[in-house]
């Protein structure tokens, strides 16, 4: 298999900021042999960073992506797709679990740089995990980034029994006798791509970024110039603001070819025609006022699915869609029924909940080392955001934020006094305490609705369904950060897994933990890593090995053990 050239120069990349960073820094059935003929199909789900719906196809007259719009005319957009948050790790936690990160402790960006993990409840798994329980080979290639790990920040690292292989090179090691997960992240369009090459970097993260961003810009296919882009309302009309979103038309130019070397590989395989692929984006863009917030810049995600067989080549749907809807989508796709735990809806194919859901709901906590309580509530036209701390203003310092030159040229214009009509509304001292947006009028956001007396009804409205999510589930996010942290790093110590209790019974062992909801991998004579799920048959004098971990816990000591 030739492996995509652009990806590889990607997980290089990847791979070397691992290492500068890292210098500072209940049981499911058993596996069948292989998948039952027809019923379970590979998926492949492609994830961009930081990327809104700036796709052709999308409707996006300005971006270049002829790859994009060719598998989008192949399958079905959904036009109306959101994150639950606006930056990548309460997003991801929501992603990989299908829960929103609130409901169980991840809201915090990232929980790690506050001294914990957070644990979901015991029956929680990642839809990974539940796949690979069901025969499933499961590849994850690139960062992680879910809210259960420690490593380089939290970033990366996390429970091992989601993946047969953590860092994959897509499906390139995949066996034939089974189906195959893989979760491919394409870091083309990531904040950090938008800062210019010659830049020099101000920290250890922002060094290791820089090779990506030099091998990203060098090879850009297409270029979009500075006077070709739109500016929306709420920035000013500079030539630094209009030459960084050219640059992130350009990062979505070597996004846009780096899927079409996935999608070409999967055709030389002789896989496409039993693969659904997905194509999204952990969250809106990377751009001051997208990213990290929660108007729809930073929330409204690119979404394509192309499912042979299923969806009709270039239909448009308009449901609302949340991505906490990915995990119970992506389980039916592979005929397994998704469990109750979980909240999303499923959205597309046989079992799609064709009542869709009226609402999307989003939360913005700390995010890095400024805290904060904002939440929002969005149906198909109007968007409603509660402020909780309206003493605050809007922008707050970000070290990682404000490497971007069109971050300092707002920061410096606004200083000198220069911002003016909707360019000032973001560098208000004080919040707006409810915001209301008529997203249709107004997909910018910038004419907030909510002393409007017209609006009254609707905001009512709004206000209610936040009122009753809030109230349907426990939001952690409200809980001091401390509180948090001593709730699930007891004594400022993360848990540690019991260590797996190995029982031979002539050629059969079993596997146990005294750990509720941990996780179980063994492996025979040294060989790969396998998940546990019910009596083993064992050959005389084999060597096995066994782990366990909980999510959120850190790993269990192995247990080895003779037949």
């Amino acid at each position: 298999m030739n492996w995509p050239r652009t990806l590889n120069g990607f997980r290089f990349a990847l791979a070397a900021l691992g290492v500068v960073c890292a210098a500072c820094s209940d049981q499911s059935p058993a596996l069948p042999d292989q998948p039952v003929e027809g019923l379970q199909p590979n998926i492949l789900l492609l994830m961009a960073e930081d990327l809104g719906p700036r796709i052709g196809a999308l409707g996006d007259s300005t971006a270049r992506t002829p790859r994009l719009d060719q598998f989008a005319s192949e399958g079905t957009r959904f036009t109306e797709a959101f994150a639950t948050s606006g930056v990548c790790a309460p997003s991801r936690a929501a992603i990989i679990t299908g829960i929103h990160q609130n409901h169980w402790g991840a809201g915090h960006m990232r929980a790690a740089g506050g001294g914990y993990v957070p644990a979901p409840a015991p029956e929680v798994k990642a839809f990974p995990e539940i796949l690979r329980a069901s025969g499933y080979q499961t590849f994850n290639d690139g960062k992680t980034d879910y809210q259960l790990g420690l490593r380089l920040g939290g970033a990366f690292g996390g429970p091992t029994s989601p993946w047969d292989d953590t860092q994959a090179r897509g499906w390139a090691d995949r066996d034939p006798k089974r189906p195959f997960f893989a979760f491919v992240n394409l870091g083309q369009t990531h904040e950090s791509q938008i800062w210019p090459t010659w830049q020099l970097p101000n920290s250890l993260v922002t060094w290791a970024l820089w090779p990506l961003r030099i091998l990203n810009h060098w090879s850009w296919p297409h270029r979009t110039f500075a006077n070709e882009v739109i500016v929306p309302p709420y920035y000013p009309d500079t030539r630094t603001v209009r030459d960084d979103i050219a640059r992130h038309y350009n990062n979505i130019a070597s996004l846009d070819v780096a899927v079409g070397e996935l999608l070409d590989q999967l055709q030389e395989d002789g896989l496409a025609d039993n693969t659904i692929v997905i194509f999204t984006a952990d969250h809106g863009d990377g751009f001051p006022r997208a990213k990290r917030w929660l108007y729809d810049s930073g929330l409204h995600v690119p979404l394509i699915v192309r499912w042979p067989g299923v969806t009709p080549p270039g239909t448009t749907s308009d449901q609302l869609i949340s991505l906490i809807d990915l995990a119970p989508t992506i389980l039916s796709m592979a005929n397994i029924q998704p469990p109750s735990w979980m909240e999303g809806h499923i959205f597309i194919g046989p079992d799609q909940d064709l009542d869709g859901r009226p609402y999307v709901y989003a939360a913005r906590d700390r995010i890095d080392e400024q805290p904060d309580t904002v939440r929002a509530v969005r149906d198909n036209r109007f968007k409603y955001i509660r402020h909780y701390h309206p003493e605050r203003p809007y922008v707050l310092p970000s070290d990682f934020r404000d490497h971007m030159p069109l971050m300092r040229e707002l920061i410096e214009q606004n200083e000198s006094g220069q911002l003016k009509g909707p360019t000032t509304l973001w560098f208000r001292q004080h919040r707006d305490h409810e915001e209301l947006f008529d997203t249709l009028r107004d997909p910018h956001e910038i004419s907030n609705l909510a002393d409007d007396p017209i609006q009254a009804t609707q905001l009512r409205k709004m206000r209610r369904a936040l009122d009753d999510w809030l109230e349907e589930n426990p939001d952690l996010g409200f809980l001091p950060e401390q509180t948090l942290r001593d709730r699930f790093f007891p004594n400022r110590k993360q848990p540690i897994t019991t260590a797996p209790h190995i029982r031979f019974l002539g050629e059969h062992a079993t596997i146990e933990t005294g750990t509720a909801g941990a996780s179980i991998e063994f492996r025979l004579n040294g060989g790969p890593w396998q998940l546990y799920s019910g009596p083993l048959t064992i050959a005389p004098n084999s060597h096995i090995e066994a782990r366990a971990r909980r999510y959120g816990w850190a790993e269990s000591e192995i247990t080895k053990a003779l037949n």
